[in-house]
Order: C-alpha cells, then structure tokens, then sequence
C-alpha cells in the first residue's frame, strides 16, 4: 500500500526521528514533521467537524493524524502537523535480546481459554436470538519490562523490515507513567488496512481467521491449506467483510469485493483477507471520518457490536485503550490511510505492554485460540529480541 497518495516514490531517508505520527509500509513511509497542534478530543461524532476547523487556516501540506481508542465512548488523540516527510523503506536495526527483563502474561493463556469457553456459552444460549451474540474478539497482553529504556523508533524500524505489514508509531495521552513529556507511543506492525482514501477511490482490506505459520515448509503449506478449508474461519471473515460493506455503502456509488476471499500472509501468520474497493458519492468525505464510521469492525470487537463491546468489557482484565483501535492519517484533501492498531504495544520508557486477540465464532476451540494469540504476539517479540513463544503459557 502507498503510503504517499501525492507523490510517485518521492521519498527522503530515513523514519528513525520521533514524531507524533509515524508509518512505514510496502510503499515508503510517512511521518509527521514541523509544528505540531493538539486537536480537541473527542468521538467519532465530531471527528469531520475536529479536523475540518484545525485544517481550516493551515497550510496546504497540513496533516491530521493520530490514534482513535477502541471504545466508541472514548476520546481520540490527534494532532496536526505543519507537514509530513515522505521516506524510502530502509533496512532494519540490528536486534540483540535484552540482558534483564521480566515477562507477566494477563490472562495466561488458560485463563485466556476460559474466557473464551465463557463466551461460546454466551453464543450457545443467545443462538436462537435474533440479536445473539454471533462473534467476539478476546484479547489478552503480555506486559515486558526491561533494564533500559525501549527505543521506539528502532522498535518501529525492526518491526518494519517484514514487507507485508504497515510498521507504525503514534503518540498517546499521558497515563501516570511517563518521566518526561511524549514518552508514552504506540508501536505495531498491523497486517491491516482499515480504510485507505485518494480521490474518489477507496479501499479496505480486512483479516479475520489466522492460522500460525511453521518453519518448515511442508507444515507452513498444511497450515495455509487448513485455513483455506476452514469453515470456521470462513464463517469468521464473512462476518466481517458483510459488516464492512453495509457500512461503507451509503457512501458510496459502486462498491465491490473484486478478488474474493484470499490468503494473504505476515512472516508469523497465515490470514483469510478480502479486498474491498469502492468510489465515493462525495470525494470530499474524509478518510477519518470514512475509518471512524467502519471502527471497530468484527475484525476486533464481534456481532452485534454494542453487545461484543459490552462482553469485551467484562471479560478481559486490562482495559484495551487504543489497542483495536486505529491508526493513520488524513490531508487537506480528506485523501489518507486508517490502519487497523493490532499486533502492537503500549510503550512507555522501559515497559511495553503487548495486546492480541483472536476471534470467537460457534465452533472455536478455546486451547487453540489461546495459542493463536500467542502467535499474534510474535512479531514484537522478536523485534524486542525475546523468544517468539514466550506468551505461549
């Protein structure tokens, strides 16, 4: 995905520097540069009118970008910045494991198992409901500490030397833990396009059913099969893309899922994807308001979404922030990319909190959602230079 929608690959150095905003994919990299202004906060209610005062007397290189929180009932965090510098991909820095940290998984994965027995109950009595529970995302996280201080942007730099994923670093609010002003970011490399805006044209691409890669290829073929062939997982995605299209409708005068169901795959993760591509009645609706209309998707919360969301809250034992939220950004023309704020941490001087979920559907096998989270927890991981099956228990 391009990460710039106005320039053909016109890209400096290097995404090493702190910013408010930051995102390195496929296409080149962005991030936010020059004088920075705090947009008011708020919800997905006041998103166009936010973004349409602070870009009303800026420049014309002006660019909003930020994170929006998982729950709809939550302030966002966004900022403007006098401009944004386009970058080349470069290669990774080194990694080496850290000489002192401590692991603490919350849930451990079998209690992580029996939230999830707990809400294939739900499922199970609801079943014959017309508003029943149909799916749910269950997260859990796995808090790191370490002797030094993380690095976020060599954090960022390691995570986005996997080619199939969109690396990004944003700024959060201040939560208690910070010793100095903007320590506190979130760090990620998400498989997963929320909404992505040029001109009339736009494009979704969301992931829902997982199968973990293997190392040796016979089995890393027989993984890929299996997700192919999985009713269960099928039955997952379908849930998510019908949601995703009777969202962006309105908004749109022709919308198509051209390419089907696909595999598509991260270096740790084999995923069930579809492409959805539309053309926007209006091409001044902006891609923020676009992403904050479709957040959350079934991807990250479940069907029907309010009662998902309620059960999220009462079953997972760290509140998720802007994890399952999204990412991204969106300029004077409304035209910008929404990233779906999965495989990620919350990151904060010497602590990192990692978040992963999986998707619960009638039929899912409450063990093997437990170890597909800790598979999700991979990537940052080994960006971290810990071993990639330490949140396997």
């Amino acid at each position: 995905m391009n990460l710039s929608p106005h320039t053909n690959n016109d890209f400096a150095e290097s995404v090493a520097a702190p910013g408010h905003f930051a995102f390195r994919g496929p296409g080149g990299a962005i991030r936010a540069a020059g004088a920075m202004t705090a947009l008011p906060r708020g919800c997905g209610d006041t998103i166009q009118d936010r973004i349409a005062h602070s870009l009303r007397d800026a420049g014309r290189d002006a660019v909003v970008g930020g994170a929006l929180p998982f729950s709809l009932s939550q302030p966002d965090y966004l900022w403007r910045a006098e401009r944004c510098e386009y970058h080349p991909t470069r290669a990774a820095v080194s990694v080496t494991r850290p000489a002192d940290h401590i692991l603490h998984a919350e849930p451990t994965a079998p209690q992580y198992a029996g939230s999830v027995s707990e809400a294939l109950k739900v499922m199970l009595d609801e079943s014959g409901s017309p508003d029943g529970l149909r799916k749910i995302v269950l997260a859990r996280t796995l808090n790191v500490e370490t002797q030094h201080i993380i690095d976020p942007s060599a954090l960022m730099d390691r995570l986005g030397d996997d080619p199939s994923v969109t690396a990004f670093q944003v700024a959060l609010p201040a939560d208690g833990r910070e010793t100095a002003p903007g320590m506190r970011k979130m760090i990620g490399a998400t498989p997963e396009l929320l909404l992505e805006k040029r001109g009339r044209r736009i494009v979704s691409h969301p992931l829902a059913g997982s199968a973990r890669r293997a190392a040796n290829p016979s089995d890393d073929a027989a993984a890929s099969t299996g997700l192919a062939h999985s009713e269960k997982d099928h039955r997952e995605h379908a849930i998510v893309v019908e949601y995703i299209l009777d969202v962006l409708t309105p908004y749109c005068r022709n919308l198509s899922c051209p390419d089907g169901t696909t595999l598509t795959s991260t270096r740790s993760m084999w995923h069930l994807g579809s492409r959805i591509v539309g053309d926007l009645h209006d091409t001044d609706t902006p891609s923020a308001v676009l992403a904050s209309a479709l957040h959350p998707t079934p991807a990250v919360c479940g069907l029907p979404r309010d009662r998902a969301a309620d059960l999220i809250s009462r079953l997972e034992t760290v509140p998720r922030g802007f994890y399952a939220g999204a990412v991204g950004w969106c300029d004077q023309r409304g035209d910008g990319a929404w990233y779906v704020a999965i495989r990620c941490a919350d990151l904060c001087g010497r602590q990192a909190r990692l978040f992963a979920g999986a998707g619960i559907v009638a039929g899912s096998d409450p063990q093997a959602e437990a170890a597909e989270t800790g598979s999700k927890f991979a990537a940052v991981l080994r960006a971290m230079g810990l071993p990639a099956d330490a949140a396997q228990s």
